[in-house]
């Protein structure tokens, strides 16, 4: 098979401010000459690609979405007729990106590629809620889980994780919060294990809301609809105790 002449650069967008895309990420999109982009991709990142033709294939919850193959087929044959392809991931590539997929299918139609790390959501809803999620004394593990399962796929024992990790960061899950927190109670998680739950972290509009465990459901009362993450730990104590605190109302706007 011949080798294509092109090089696709799995590029992570970041958490979603613009200034926290990577240097390196940076120069790849001011290369580009075809970016395939997610649908959450802040249009001043965008914007860095001045010279390349845009194509969505984004996917969100509960809405259209571009077929992973399909997908996977125009970085192929991208590569073929361009020199630098992006595929412009939020996040980091690597992490609930579905990079693996794109990766086989470039490695065995002998495309190069590149991946270019970026800043993954859960570390922007740390720094967002300025806290730590690794404590000395306090916390010495973190997980990053997911209780999405795709059609045809094996459930997975996400929660059994969550619950045995002193902090853990669940992805794609605001609006399961039900499930979850059966899920979590049911593999041995406190009910008063506090929870801090942060949508568009990074962003101007970036919210939260402490409670615990036990409460987490009540979430679908604040309406999130950006991207979100729902952390828990001890780490997130403090923040629950300066809600229990405050005469405001659990939910605020960061400064």
């Amino acid at each position: 098979m011949k080798r294509a002449p092109g090089t696709v650069y799995l590029v992570g967008a970041g958490p979603g401010a613009p200034d926290l895309l990577t240097l390196r990420a940076a120069e790849v999109l001011k290369r580009a000459d075809v970016v395939f982009h997610d649908a959450l991709v802040h249009p001043e990142v965008l914007a860095l690609a001045a010279r390349a033709r845009k194509v969505p294939v984004g996917k969100r919850s509960g809405r259209y979405a571009t077929a992973q193959q399909f997908i996977n087929k125009r970085l192929v044959d991208a590569a073929r007729a361009h020199r630098v392809v992006v595929r412009l991931k939020g996040g980091d590539p690597t992490l609930f990106g579905r990079a693996q997929e794109e990766i086989a299918a470039l490695q065995a139609a002998r495309v190069p590629y590149e991946i270019v790390p970026g800043v993954t959501a859960a570390m922007a809803a740390a720094a967002e809620a300025g806290l730590s999620l690794t404590q000395r004394g306090l916390a010495r593990s973190v997980v990053f889980v997911t209780p999405r399962v795709g059609k045809g796929e094996a459930p997975s024992d996400w929660a059994r994780s969550a619950a045995g990790a002193d902090t853990a960061v669940i992805y794609m899950g605001a609006g399961e919060a039900e499930a979850i927190t059966a899920a979590l109670l049911g593999a041995g998680a406190s009910p008063s294990l506090p929870v801090l739950v942060i949508e568009n972290a990074s962003l101007p509009q970036a919210r939260r809301v402490a409670l615990t465990l036990i409460e987490l459901p009540g979430i679908s009362a604040y309406g999130f609809e950006g991207p979100t993450v729902i952390m828990l730990g001890a780490v997130f104590a403090s923040a629950l105790a300066a809600t229990a605190e405050s005469a405001f109302p659990p939910l605020y706007r960061m400064a």
